[in-house]
């Protein structure tokens, strides 16, 4: 079962973090229209390379599945007046521009909750709709940057360094998503709409978790430390003969089976390594150990040995790697997607299974404008007559 069937979501965002965020809620089954200037639409159309042989980017293609696109010019006032009555029978507006644009497209908020008292409105922007930094522009680089992602990210004394998925992005919508359904769910109760502001400063401030704790308790600032972790030795990627594995010793029951599987029964004797706290604190005399005795076996033969012994540890895989493997496979976290003119073709599926099934359809982004008569006919009850003098006019394509 759909979890959101029957959710429309007028969605007006852009780049990655609005995108994203609105095919979550597609993905939960709702109709989700992306509504974009009949100029170009979505700057992320052409983003790239790479393409697709059919010169579609695929960019695009990853976060825009199972969408409608209407393509409306909300600059112009018929413009404005078409979205504004697919609005009255809207659920969601979802929209990602700066604060104050939608005042200015005479879209705010104040004006389609006073058309549609239900409608849940979800505004994500780079640092909130109020503060110092209210108009700022940013981007993932940015939200990693000023959340505190950077600072923790790297070799210790190395460069802040960025984390290879767009965190600073994908949050917000996956905040965004969570907050809707949760807001629809109170709409549910008390018939009331209302307004999600979104931070993606504060998605990336609320990520922090332990980290913020440690410092207020112990006022040390956490810093850079590679793929270590500040409160459990061994806790990190190791080399292998011939590639990389990790190991996470996280309780103190794994430790006695490590020691068997590197075949070190003494290091459970000695009192610097007796317990994890006495690892961290030997965490210097532990380390070098470790790393002189892991690079003897291959990756495959480790993670036979630490898996007999129950102890935690996986495998460092590329992408490709990753994608192929059994596990995420049978998980169909890679599913085929039907392409006009390529045929079916490889995309990411859903980590959502509900009642042991993974509901999932999936759909290719909409061509710009594909679907502007269908959605205007539907839900604002626009005749033929009046779809060709908008189009004349240019307030639609």
């Amino acid at each position: 079962m759909k979890l959101l069937a029957g959710v429309r979501v007028l969605d007006l965002s852009r780049m990655l973090a609005g995108p994203y965020g609105s095919m979550l809620l597609a993905d939960m089954g709702a109709e989700v229209i992306k509504v974009e200037e009949p100029d170009g639409g979505d700057p992320m159309r052409v983003m790239g390379p790479p393409f697709l042989p059919d010169g579609a980017s695929a960019y695009f293609l990853s976060i825009n599945r199972n969408k409608k696109s209407v393509a409306i010019d909300l600059t112009r006032p018929d413009g404005q007046a078409a979205f504004l009555d697919l609005a009255r029978a809207a659920d969601v507006v979802w929209e990602n521009f700066r604060p104050g644009i939608m005042e200015r497209l005479g879209c705010d908020p104040a004006r389609l909750l006073a058309l549609n008292p239900r409608l849940v409105i979800c505004s994500i922007s780079a640092y909130g709709q109020d503060g110092p930094y209210r108009d700022w522009p940013a981007f993932d680089l940015a939200l990693q940057a000023m959340g505190g992602a950077m600072s923790l990210t790297g070799e210790p004394g190395g460069r802040p360094v960025r984390m290879g998925l767009p965190m600073g992005d994908l949050a917000g919508g996956m905040f965004g998503a969570f907050a809707v359904a949760g807001a629809l769910f109170r709409r549910e109760r008390t018939g009331r709409g209302g307004l999600v502001d979104l931070s993606l400063l504060d998605a990336q401030v609320s990520l922090l978790t332990y980290i913020a704790q440690y410092f207020w308790t112990d006022g040390r600032v956490p810093g850079r430390m590679g793929s270590a972790h500040t409160s459990v030795v061994p806790y990190q990627a190791l080399a292998t003969r011939d590639g990389h594995l990790i190991v996470a010793v996280f309780a103190e029951k794994f430790w006695a089976g490590f020691c068997r599987a590197l075949e070190r029964p003494a290091w459970r004797d000695d009192p610097r390594f007796a317990d994890n706290r006495a690892r961290v604190a030997h965490r210097d005399a532990l380390l070098p150990l470790i790393e002189a005795v892991v690079p003897a076996r291959t990756t495959d033969e480790w993670l036979k040995r630490l898996h007999a012994e129950g102890v935690p540890a996986a495998p460092i895989l590329a992408v490709d790697q990753v994608l192929a493997d059994p596990q995420v496979q049978l998980r169909r976290m890679v599913v085929s997607m039907p392409h006009p003119g390529l045929g079916e073709i490889p995309t990411l599926g859903t980590p959502l299974k509900v009642d042991g099934a993974m509901d999932l359809e999936v759909a290719p982004p909409p061509r710009l404008g594909e679907h502007t008569d269908a959605v205007l006919a539907a839900l604002a009850g626009y005749g033929v007559e009046r779809l060709a003098a908008l189009r004349a006019s240019g307030a639609i394509a």
